[in-house]
């Protein structure tokens, strides 16, 4: 039987993960922040074949904690999921809740993704995904600043990696999930109202599944985002950041 580790596995898109891989007959680790968040979901999907680990990711020992259970389990896929984001004015932000949003978004992923990734080349097999967004794949995003670096960080990250194991010619795989928006408690966590209809976090990690079986390295679900991910490389820099932060002062409420 296959073992997946969601974090930040308590509710939105990580949850959906969980209910789809159970379904798929995954064995789960459940990462929350606290165990008591997972409850409702370990009961909806009955606590057979699953393990809770009450860990904060912003937390490098606990990353430790993590990978050491991933180990023992045999984890086969990985999906660094846990993250938040915020809004508003960058010189008027929070710099205590910018740098915690680096060590969840950044730090995290980079520890957790480097400590998966070597065990699972001790083995050539494993599966690393790593959720970014769409604004990792953009030149900037005035108005949310700190997130939209730390996104196109993991974009950096995970193309990099990519590369090496493709050049090493490695049976270990890693890709990135860049949802635009999805309707989840991202946005009450943000303080943001979307500018667009967001897609439902079913239909995210639906669409995510059947693209991690193709190989897909960037997985963009919702047709009018990934239509409009076809452009950004083409579109230049200057009117792309202010078209964007004309976006974004849509979502202050």
């Amino acid at each position: 039987m296959r073992t997946a580790c969601i974090t930040g596995a308590s509710s939105g898109i990580g949850a959906e993960f969980a209910r789809q891989l159970k379904g798929k007959g995954f064995r789960l680790i459940l990462v929350s922040r606290k165990n008591k968040n997972l409850e409702p979901l370990v009961a909806e999907l009955a606590p057979r074949g699953i393990t809770c680990i009450e860990a904060d990711v912003s937390k490098p020992a606990d990353c430790e904690k993590i990978a050491a259970e991933c180990r023992r389990q045999n984890v086969d896929l990985f999906i660094n999921n846990a993250g938040f984001g915020s809004v508003g004015n960058f010189a008027e932000s929070d710099l205590d809740d910018d740098c915690n949003m680096i060590d969840t978004n950044v730090r995290a992923v980079h520890i957790l993704t480097r400590l998966m990734l070597g065990f699972f080349m001790s083995k050539n097999s494993g599966y690393i995904l790593n959720v970014a967004s769409i604004a990792g794949l953009l030149p900037g995003g005035p108005y949310m600043a700190t997130y939209y670096a730390t996104k196109s960080y993991v974009v950096s990250l995970t193309n990099s990696i990519r590369e090496e194991l493709r050049l090493a010619k490695s049976d270990v795989h890693i890709s990135m999930l860049c949802p635009g928006p999805v309707d989840t408690n991202f946005n009450n966590r943000a303080g943001v109202v979307f500018a667009l209809k967001g897609i439902s976090a079913k239909s995210c990690v639906r669409y995510c599944l059947r693209k991690m079986k193709t190989g897909t390295e960037i997985i963009v679900p919702g047709f009018p985002v990934r239509l409009a991910s076809k452009f950004i490389g083409l579109s230049p820099r200057r009117p792309l950041l202010a078209f964007t932060a004309k976006q974004q002062t849509k979502k202050l409420n």
